[in-house]
C-alpha cells in the first residue's frame, strides 16, 4: 500500500469519524473534541503517540495497568465510554466551523441525557467551553464542575495534547491521580 500525499490524506478525511462507545449504565464518558486525522483512520481514541491520554492515564494507575489506544472496547465492557464534541475528524482544530461546534455540542447532550452515564469527563477545557457556552475570558479549573446535563456529572481534564503547554505530562497524570481519588469519594468505582 502506497502512502498517501498530505492532501490526498486530508482530502479524504471529510467523512473520517470514530464510533461512539456510548450506551446506557455506563459510569464515565470520556470526551474529547474531536477525532484527529490519525486516530480516525487508526479507528482508535488518542491513537496518536504523541497524545498524553493514553500513557498518562496509564501513569496515574487509574486501573492498576497499562491501557493504550485501542483498549476502548475493553473499557467499554467495564462500563467506560468515549466520544467527542464534534465527530468530525480533522488535522486541526481550527477546521471545525462554528455551526459544527454548535450542533455537536448539541448533540452531545442529547446522547448524554439519552444514555445518562454517571460523570461525562471532558479531555480539555475548549469542549466544555463549547458545551457549556463558557466565555474564553471566565477560568475554568480542572475538576468536578457544578454544570450537569440531566442527572450527568461534569468533570474537566486538561488537554492530553501534545499542543497544550499549559499542563506538563506529570501534571495530568496528577489530574487523572484527581479524578479517580474523586470518582472512588462519590463510590463510583470499575471492576477491571
Amino acid at each position: 500500500m502506497s502512502r498517501l500525499s498530505k492532501k490526498q490524506f486530508v482530502a479524504g478525511a471529510s467523512s473520517l469519524t470514530l464510533p461512539d462507545y456510548l450506551r446506557p449504565g455506563l459510569k464515565l464518558v470520556f470526551v474529547g473534541l474531536n477525532p484527529g486525522l490519525y486516530s480516525a483512520r487508526a479507528g482508535k481514541y488518542f491513537a496518536r503517540k504523541t497524545n498524553r491520554f493514553w500513557p498518562a492515564l496509564s501513569a496515574s494507575r487509574f486501573f492498576g495497568f497499562e491501557v493504550t489506544a485501542g483498549d476502548e472496547k475493553a473499557l467499554f465492557e467495564k462500563d467506560i465510554g468515549f466520544t467527542d464534541v464534534v465527530k468530525r475528524a480533522t488535522a486541526q482544530i481550527d477546521e471545525l466551523t462554528q455551526d459544527e461546534i454548535i450542533t455537536g455540542a448539541k448533540m452531545l447532550r442529547r446522547k448524554l441525557k439519552k444514555f445518562s452515564p454517571t460523570v461525562a469527563c471532558f479531555i480539555g477545557l475548549t469542549g466544555f467551553r463549547w458545551v457549556f457556552e463558557v466565555p474564553i475570558k471566565t477560568k475554568i479549573m480542572p475538576g468536578p464542575q457544578n454544570e450537569r446535563i440531566g442527572a450527568t456529572r461534569i468533570y474537566v481534564l486538561p488537554s492530553t495534547s501534545p499542543a497544550n503547554a499549559h499542563f506538563s505530562f506529570e501534571q495530568i497524570v496528577e489530574e487523572f491521580r484527581r479524578l479517580k481519588i474523586w470518582l472512588e469519594g462519590t463510590n463510583i468505582t470499575f471492576e477491571i
